[in-house]
Formats: C-alpha cells, sequence, structure tokens
C-alpha cells in the first residue's frame, strides 16, 4: 500500500460547524476555526478513503490510531472550502503488528498549502 495516494476530497470549513467544534472543545469561537478542527477537514475526510479501500483490508476491530500530528502553514478560515489529499506513506509489518503511516495535505483554492497531518495507525495481525 506504501505510495498509494487517495483522489483529492473538498471539503467546506462551515462557520457553524466550526463555532460548534469550538464549543465543544472549550475554545472561544471569535477565535476563527481551532487548530484542532483539521481532525474534521483534513484527517477525516481522508481516512475513510484508506479505510474503506479493500486492497488496504484494515480491520477495524484490531485497529489502533496511535500518533497524530499537524503542521500548520496557515489556519483555514470559516467560508473557506480546503481540499485534502491523503497518501499511505509507509505499510510496513514488525512482530505481528501492521504499521500504516497515512498522511494528508490539505490546500486552500489556490493550490497553497495550509495544513499536513501526519497519522500512524497500529494493526494487529
Amino acid at each position: 500500500m506504501a505510495g498509494r495516494t487517495y483522489p483529492p476530497v473538498e471539503f467546506p470549513i462551515e462557520a457553524e460547524r466550526a463555532a460548534a467544534f469550538a464549543r465543544a472543545i472549550g475554545a472561544d469561537p471569535e477565535d476563527g476555526v481551532p487548530p484542532t478542527f483539521a481532525a474534521v477537514y483534513s484527517l477525516g475526510v481522508t481516512a475513510p478513503q484508506l479505510f474503506g479501500d479493500p486492497d488496504a483490508a484494515v480491520d477495524f476491530s484490531r485497529l489502533l490510531h496511535a500518533e497524530q500530528e499537524f503542521t500548520w502553514s496557515r489556519h483555514p478560515r470559516a467560508g473557506e472550502t480546503v481540499t485534502s489529499r491523503g497518501r499511505v506513506e509507509s505499510d510496513v509489518n514488525r512482530r505481528g503488528m501492521r504499521l500504516v503511516s497515512f498522511e494528508t495535505q490539505t490546500t486552500d483554492r489556490e493550490g497553497q498549502p495550509l495544513c499536513r497531518s501526519k497519522a500512524l495507525f497500529v494493526i494487529r495481525s
């Protein structure tokens, strides 16, 4: 699976949805789109492509989301539409564990980088 890239996914950053997310995490919606909203517009829209890929054969009953990191060039604004594209960076087996590193690049309408998401999924054999 290493190297497999999935089709881009557009995601509109709806003001009310971002505000609801901010309230849910105890942030002030007036401060704009919370940084952790990247879990929605970046990883949240691309990981289902990996999990739904029959070739990836991800068994949810054996899945552990082990690591997550986000790096931003800038934070998106409410009302902006972003595009995220996921890619399997690596897929290795070690001692009965499958380690899948999944990276998502998110850009704005002009193709300028916004956010990079990197997740590590551990799947027991």
